[in-house]
């Protein structure tokens, strides 16, 4: 009961997370390939939920692995890539498995929990497994957290999400955000599979590891995610408002994009960003 009543909380979004929840559903409408998945999870769903690695499995009937995907903005060492999502001993299948003994909730799983962590006593069985992969890594953010949800059991089978290397602890109001978003989880990664196109891995192509973005754009960039508007950034940085704007004209371009939030969702995907909560000058 515990695990319901901490998901079930009263949830407030900002306006910023309403754009950004708005921005990810939309987005997630009409992907069909494995490529448009990734740059959706590397886009607007980082807006919401950063993470470093994205596991998406298909189950059968039976709840048993029949393809996984996983998807990653960052060069991952040698091994890692098992650890996360080999179809056997993988610890995403493995999490896909402890998960269906539970109700179908948005789950967490941490080396170190939270006692008001969603389905964190569901899960503490692979803790120690998540706890050696952590140890076996260079890199000791990608295994100290796991949010998971998934279809549950459906005809035909079901699907299951995983997303580790979360920057900051998950809590409920993650676990609302991956639950909202769940149905279009399933949705795209069902389309993904009618359209025959399912590789094991999709990675970040180095090119695009680095965007020719000024720090100053960076700067204004980082402020937009704060949610400050034009006038407000040129009054922190010593600019004018049509200045703040010019800048944010020539980062939409750069990027790729149309809007703030997508800006700022890709300036997440690429780390240019501060972590989220990280405290910025005035």
């Amino acid at each position: 009961m515990r695990d319901r009543v901490a998901v079930d909380l009263p949830v407030i979004l900002s306006k910023l997370e309403q754009e950004y929840l708005l921005g990810a559903i939309e987005a997630a409408l009409p992907i069909d390939h494995p490529r448009r998945l990734f740059l959706w999870a590397q886009g607007q769903l980082q807006a919401l939920l950063p993470h470093q690695a994205l596991v998406c499995l298909r189950l059968d009937g039976d709840g048993q692995v029949r393809d996984v995907q996983c998807l990653y903005g960052a060069v991952l060492e040698r091994g890692a890539l098992e650890r996360l999502c080999g179809a056997d001993g993988g610890l995403a299948a493995q999490l896909a498995q402890q998960w269906r003994t539970g109700p179908v909730r948005p789950a967490i799983l941490e080396i170190d929990p939270m006692p008001d962590a969603p389905g964190q006593q569901r899960l503490a069985p692979l803790r120690s497994a998540l706890l050696a992969a952590h140890r076996h890594t260079q890199d000791g953010n990608l295994f100290a957290n796991a949010l998971v949800h998934g279809s549950g059991a459906l005809p035909g089978g079901g699907t299951f999400f995983a997303l580790f290397g979360m920057p900051f602890r998950p809590g409920p109001r993650h676990a609302y955000f991956l639950e909202l978003l769940m149905p279009h989880l399933h949705m795209a990664l069902l389309r993904i599979v009618a359209s025959g196109a399912v590789p094991d891995a999709v990675a970040l192509p180095a090119q695009e590891a680095g965007r020719p973005v000024s720090p100053r754009e960076v700067e204004i960039l980082q402020w937009v995610r704060e949610g400050k508007n034009n006038e407000e950034i040129g009054r922190i940085l010593g600019i004018s408002g049509w200045t703040v704007k010019n800048h944010l004209q020539r980062i939409y371009k750069t990027m790729g994009v149309n809007n703030r939030a997508q800006a700022v969702a890709r300036g997440i995907a690429l780390r240019l960003l501060a972590p989220a909560g990280s405290r910025l000058p005035h």
